[in-house]
């Protein structure tokens, strides 16, 4: 057995057997600064700042505000529950074509209505890792590589 996995070991990079990928990741000691001494803006404003994940746990007021004020707008209240279907059935995997409208209009706001954004052109992702790894698909021929700065997102 020991040695199936010492073989096993050998195939990987020096990177994927070392412990530098969990907890002993410089990635995570920003995040347990964070956990021991949060930002808040009156109890806590020399606090830390999590940047190191993509949530953006600062305007969650925010939105729960103006949730509360949108309810249609939400699948997890009453009023938006009839849109559930909707939402959870097999989508365009370019983004919900309402949603990349409303990003081509507003594009086309922030750059003084000088552009007008094409929806269609729109590609929309979950979060920045897929996004990068799309790009990366689109532009990358089998051999190339990319330089990656750091810090980053150990996932």
């Amino acid at each position: 057995m020991a040695a199936n996995l010492r073989n096993q070991n050998q195939l990987l990079s020096k990177m994927a057997i070392g412990d530098g990928h969990g907890e002993n990741s410089p990635y995570f000691d920003g995040w347990k600064a964070y956990d021991e001494y949060p930002y808040h803006p009156i109890d806590r404003p020399d606090g830390v700042i999590q940047m190191g994940l993509a949530e953006n746990q600062l305007c969650f007021d925010l939105i729960q505000d103006w949730l509360m004020k949108n309810p249609k707008a939400s699948i997890c209240t009453p009023d938006g529950v009839l849109n559930f279907k909707d939402t959870a059935i097999f989508q365009d995997y370019h983004g919900l074509p309402k949603f990349r409208e409303a990003i081509a209009k507003f594009m086309g706001k922030v750059r003084g209505d000088r552009v007008k954004f094409d929806p269609d052109r729109i590609v929309m992702s979950g979060g920045a890792t897929g996004a990068q790894e799309t790009i990366a698909f689109c532009l990358a021929d089998p051999g190339d590589a990319f330089l990656v700065p750091t810090p980053f997102y150990p996932g």
